[in-house]
């Protein structure tokens, strides 16, 4: 059976457009409003929904994401609620379902249950920021995808090891350092992305720091798709519960969206 996310860059190869992957943490503020929040963005032009596990310990992200984990979790978000969300995502939408998560929620849920109850419930891809490839028991995961990291100071004999086996799409962390929006990319980006295409054939996602319509066009330019994370969840985190969230996280992404398929159309 065909994977979403596989899917899903063919057509974007074969329509010779630049993907849109926003992310947001699931359960903030509340997992009904994640629900709602998902079928806007992919109204939008979202092409892949990156959902956050909330998480206690999130060491790989910046303040932001850490925040919004925190109100998820005082919300009463669990990873099984994550997983319900996912289905009621299902039941209006097949856009793919990364999941954003650290390896101990994972372990404390059990591995081999976890990605059983997972891909039933319509994730597609899984990015475990703290598990390894060395430690990936990815023969576990039947359809779901494990999508792997490289970051700017991955040496290139780790990238050929990283690349081997990989499947869906490469995560190019930008810069090093957390997750957070920055007011400027990092200058060796493209020649990154460049180096990086000698040795993948996967499509190349880039994300870590991007907020704005025109850093998103540049990343558009020399990446496959572009992630967008926390400046949305800024967005969200200032809106809280009020009416009218999703209406101000779509006039948010839109010019990003745009950013991005203009991008895509002139390379």
């Amino acid at each position: 059976m065909p994977n979403r996310i596989e899917t899903c860059f063919a057509h974007l190869r074969a329509a010779k457009r630049k993907g849109f992957v926003p992310y947001i943490c699931a359960g903030d503020p509340t997992l009904e409003a994640t629900v709602d929040l998902s079928i806007a963005l992919e109204k939008t032009g979202a092409d892949i929904l990156e959902l956050g596990v909330p998480f206690s310990d999130p060491l790989a992200d910046g303040i932001v994401n850490q925040l919004a984990a925190q109100r998820a979790l005082s919300a009463g978000a669990t990873v099984r609620g994550v997983l319900d969300c996912v289905r009621e995502i299902r039941k209006k939408s097949e856009i793919p379902i990364v999941l954003y998560t650290y390896a101990n929620p994972i372990m404390q849920f059990g591995f081999t249950e976890f990605h059983r109850a997972a891909q039933e419930a319509g994730v597609d891809g899984l990015l475990i920021l703290d598990l390894p490839p060395e430690e990936d028991l990815e023969a576990f995961a039947g359809n779901l995808i494990h999508i792997r990291l490289i970051a700017p100071t991955t040496p290139p004999e780790r990238v050929s090891r990283i690349a081997k086996g990989a499947r869906g799409f490469i995560y190019y962390v930008s810069r090093e350092g957390v997750t957070g929006a920055r007011q400027t990319l990092a200058s060796s980006l493209a020649g990154k992305v460049a180096e990086l295409r000698k040795a993948l054939e996967l499509p190349i996602a880039v994300g870590f720091g991007i907020s704005t319509p025109d850093q998103a066009r540049e990343v558009a330019v020399c990446a496959d798709a572009v992630v967008v994370g926390s400046a949305i969840v800024s967005q969200i985190a200032e809106a809280g519960e009020k009416p009218g969230l999703a209406e101000r996280v779509v006039a948010f992404v839109k010019p990003i969206v745009a950013a991005v398929k203009d991008a895509g159309s002139r390379v």
